[in-house]
């Protein structure tokens, strides 16, 4: 099934990139996203967001293996079922292995064990309660014995099975809308306080200044922190900034590394943003969350979902109506391209995914990798066919960056942030899903900038290459690259090319260079898509990265699948020379730099 169902009319944007790195990655102050009617009666979020809780019933049920309670509207948003106040009838509830679905009444019950995740599905035209902190209120964790003693606390003991769990929910014409645009946030990744300023002072300031998602919310993909849980309360501080409910996902580095068994591994991410897997709808999307990191103490973790969580897979997905998208999320991808030879850095199930999705409208985002990678319906790479057995995409899978882009690396610019290009040359940004009635787009934003930034524009030439080669180990220390826009005569018998790293570039997306104001001719791919390994090394890199990588730290962009390059005619004068490059992605939307370069004899 195609992502998209019609071609959507988009804006254009232009820009300029300066000809010095310096200036090139110097932050400006944000610019807001074009908005949506997404608040009611267009107050603002703080002043409208439905703060509440899921309503524990004290008691002790007679039935300690079952859980039951009701979905309820709860009309006074007062997070308790007050007479009059109905259930809801039709509403998935889950304990992460068997999906039940309320009676007339709102009324459900599901089996618990001695480690349980209850949660409800917000149905459109529902929404679920948020805390103080914007974080969604959908779910109930059952582990009456606690957990075992872990260095950073882990879940208190709950206690006995409770004599009701009921959800509220609360109605919103908002949510009910096929018009949604929905946050997909990669590794936000903090190890320290003064990187958690980093993310407050860039993308959370970003999204702070947004209204356009408060319906969908913003769900941040995994690798909330580095490892340091004690800083979850500080990942709280930043969601309070967001005009929406913030929804999460656990990573590898979210792990409670002193856990002896995987049954608790994400306790101490449990206890303070729920359960590591879950559903949710909002318009024509049904969202599926899902925890892909398998751990074991002692081992390396892996990516994998597991049997009961793929069995749930199987109900949830069941309940959801054809018409309607399914979104699937997870912090390892289920697919990626800079680690397409890497098992443990994919999905093991992924098969299985593809064919329980299949007869549905469908894409995957992920995180991870820290790099951005728009992979198209039909793409394929050498690696997916040898390691994962997947020949070519069924839908489109992205994934969408990092908030932390190289672990917040490189120099701080002139906005206070680090630089930190990933390590496939993209600058740090989110992702924002666009769901339409005709077509369903996705959009990137780099962080402190506004939708005109779509790529950096560069030269590689023998000289460069030359540079590179000499340096390649010497990341952080290496001199920097004198001149990086003069290109000798002799350079151009051996070949220079413009190279235009679009960031959200994918298959579809068309690439023309026009030199001087003369004819705009077409750019080439360096990777195809059509079966072929990953390209690594100085002739396949991003220079403009690469030069900041080197001289200020960080990975090395050596690899990317969404650089474009054109060779300078061999013929060029002496003197000083434009080129103009436009990229235009497969949804109409074109983007512009222009670079000033020189040639001598």
């Amino acid at each position: 099934m195609p992502l998209y169902r019609t071609r959507a009319l988009a804006p254009v944007t232009t820009g300029t990139l300066a000809l010095c790195l310096t200036a090139a990655l110097a932050a400006p102050t944000a610019t807001a996203a074009p908005s949506l009617p997404s608040q009611e009666g267009g107050s603002s979020w703080a002043e409208t967001a439905y703060r509440g809780e899921v309503d524990v019933v004290d008691g002790t049920d007679e039935d300690q293996d079952v859980l039951d309670g009701v979905v309820f509207d709860d009309r006074n948003r007062n997070s308790t079922r007050d007479r009059g106040e109905r259930g809801i009838p039709g509403v998935q509830v889950s304990n992460g292995r068997q999906v039940a679905t309320t009676d007339a009444k709102g009324r459900y019950e599901l089996p618990v064990d001695d480690n349980t995740n209850v949660f409800v599905t917000q149905p459109a035209g529902y929404e679920v309660p948020v805390d103080e902190e914007n974080i969604a209120q959908f779910s109930y964790v059952h582990l009456p014995e606690g957990s075992p003693e872990l260095r950073y606390g882990g879940i208190e003991p709950t206690g006995p099975t409770p004599d009701a769990v009921n959800f509220p929910l609360a109605r919103s014409t908002a949510t009910k809308k096929s018009q949604q645009n929905c946050i997909m946030g990669g590794d936000i990744q903090t190890y320290n306080q003064t990187q958690v300023e980093y993310a407050r002072a860039g993308a959370f300031t970003d999204l702070a200044q947004r209204s356009d998602y408060a319906s969908c919310g913003a769900l941040f993909l995994g690798d909330i922190v580095g490892d340091d849980l004690s800083l979850y309360p500080q990942t709280r501080e930043l969601t309070s900034m967001i005009n929406g409910p913030a929804r999460l996902l656990p990573g590898n580095h979210d792990l409670d590394y002193d856990a002896a068994d995987s049954e608790h591994r994400f306790d101490t991410y449990r206890s303070q943003f729920g359960p590591d897997y879950y559903s949710y709808d909002a318009g024509d999307l049904h969202i599926v969350a899902l925890d892909s990191v398998q751990y074991r103490a002692g081992e390396s973790y892996t990516g994998g979902l597991g049997e009961e969580q793929l069995e749930w897979l199987r109900q949830d997905v069941a309940q959801v109506p054809k018409d309607k998208t399914v979104v699937l999320a997870a912090h390892i991808p289920l697919l990626n391209f800079n680690d397409q030879t890497f098992t443990r850095h994919q999905v093991a199930e992924i098969q299985q995914i593809h064919e329980i999705v299949s007869g549905h409208e469908a894409v995957a985002f992920g995180g991870h990798s820290h790099t951005t990678e728009f992979m198209r319906e039909g793409d394929s790479t050498q690696g997916w066919a040898e390691v994962m057995g997947v020949e070519e995409l069924p839908f489109d899978h992205i994934t969408a960056g990092a908030i932390s882009g190289d672990w917040y690396s490189g120099r701080i610019t002139d906005q206070g942030i680090p630089t930190a290009l990933q390590r496939d040359g993209a600058r740090p940004g989110v992702l924002t899903l666009e769901s339409r009635p005709d077509a369903l787009t996705d959009r990137f934003t780099v962080t402190g900038e506004d939708d005109s930034v779509q790529m950096a524009v560069g030269v590689n030439s023998p000289r460069y290459r030359e540079w590179f080669e000499a340096n390649r180990d010497n990341g952080g220390s290496a001199p920097a690259f004198e001149d990086p826009t003069v290109v000798s005569a002799a350079d151009l018998a051996e070949t220079t090319y413009l190279t235009a790293n679009v960031f959200a570039g994918s298959t579809g997306t068309e690439v023309t260079v026009a030199i001087d104001g003369g004819e705009a001719k077409g750019a080439q791919r360096t990777q195809s898509m059509t079966g072929e390994a990953r390209k690594v090394g100085a002739l396949w890199s991003d220079p403009v990265a690469v030069q900041e990588q080197l001289v200020h730290g960080g990975s090395v962009a050596e690899s990317s699948m969404h650089i474009w390059r054109s060779a300078l005619p061999a013929d060029l004068a002496a003197g000083e020379h434009t080129a103009t490059v436009t990229s235009t992605d497969r949804d109409g939307t074109v983007s512009t730099e222009t670079i000033e370069f020189t040639v001598t004899d």
